[in-house]
């Protein structure tokens, strides 16, 4: 069952669902407690599945599984475990989750980036991008980590914007989820392809296919 109900979310990751996410930017003023329910639960309910936390359908309504969840996410990220989101749990839940929205943005700079390279090179970059997002050094959101200009070659040349296939999603679970076999690096490179100096400067973690990862 446990299996099935992956597979399903794995389809809602990909469909390109209607259903809204709340505004990133509003998080911090919606607090939610047990008998909220509207778009921010809806959200919060998302980012919660993708840890492995929530096992329940998307329903939008806090409710007793939503509680629980939440206070096994506060924790695991050493917060106060009252089962209340409020600003500080919105900003853990930035750091360490994606929403629906959002998770299409890995997707695609995975797609983009890496779709060529093993499963294992793919994962690597979305753990990059999580490692960004959560460095003082980057911005704290996942759109300001892909759209930094000059960050990333997709989107410089456009196949960002190709559709993404299901192991994209995929990988971006498992990147969202604390697979990093990079290392906690911050870059990557193409050696073959590369022409920055300082690229080559910074130390090097490991190499995934023909990626080479370094901090």
């Amino acid at each position: 069952m446990k299996k099935l109900s992956m597979l399903m979310f794995l389809f809602v990751l990909a469909a390109g669902s209607a259903m809204v996410s709340a505004p990133a930017h509003a998080h911090a003023q919606a607090v939610l407690k047990q008998g909220s329910s509207g778009d921010y639960v809806w959200d919060l309910q998302y980012r919660l599945k993708t840890l492995g936390l929530f096992d329940q359908e998307l329903t939008g309504y806090f409710g007793t599984h939503t509680r629980q969840a939440v206070v096994k996410f506060q924790k695991r990220y050493g917060l106060r475990a009252d089962g209340v989101v409020g600003s500080a749990t919105w900003k853990a839940l930035r750091k360490h989750t994606l929403n629906k929205s959002e998770m299409d943005i890995m997707a695609r700079i995975i797609h983009g980036e890496a779709r060529g390279e093993p499963y294992k090179g793919q994962v690597a970059v979305g753990a990059v991008v999580m490692n960004r997002i959560r460095s003082s050094q980057f911005p704290d959101t996942i759109r300001g980590v892909v759209f930094q200009s000059g960050a990333f070659t997709a989107v410089s040349d456009g196949q960002y914007w190709l559709t993404p296939n299901a192991t994209a999603y995929r990988a971006a679970l498992d990147a969202v989820r604390g697979w990093d076999p990079t290392g906690g690096a911050l870059y990557y490179f193409n050696p073959k392809t590369a022409t920055s100096k300082w690229i080559w400067s910074r130390p090097q973690t490991v190499t995934i296919g023909n990626h080479i990862f370094a901090k």
